[in-house]
């Protein structure tokens, strides 16, 4: 559960970089801004993917996939 890891997070909507990283519990890189959806990466580990997916659900963003890459 410590393994760090690189996870896409797939969010409905086109989102700003800098309107998604405010008050974010950790630092990501925006991969594919689209019309319909958007493409964030973040490293770390399970537990901060958690913190990370509670504060996005928090701001009312809707998940539409998580993949993780090893």
């Amino acid at each position: 559960m410590d393994d760090i890891c690189i996870y896409q997070i797939e969010l409905q909507g086109q989102l700003d970089e800098l309107d998604l990283s405010l008050a974010s519990p950790l630092s990501f890189r925006l991969l594919r801004p689209c019309p319909d959806t958007t493409v964030i990466a973040v490293c770390t580990d399970q537990s901060g993917l958690i913190g990370l997916l509670r504060h996005l659900h928090g701001r009312g963003l809707v998940l539409l996939a998580v993949r993780c890459e090893r």
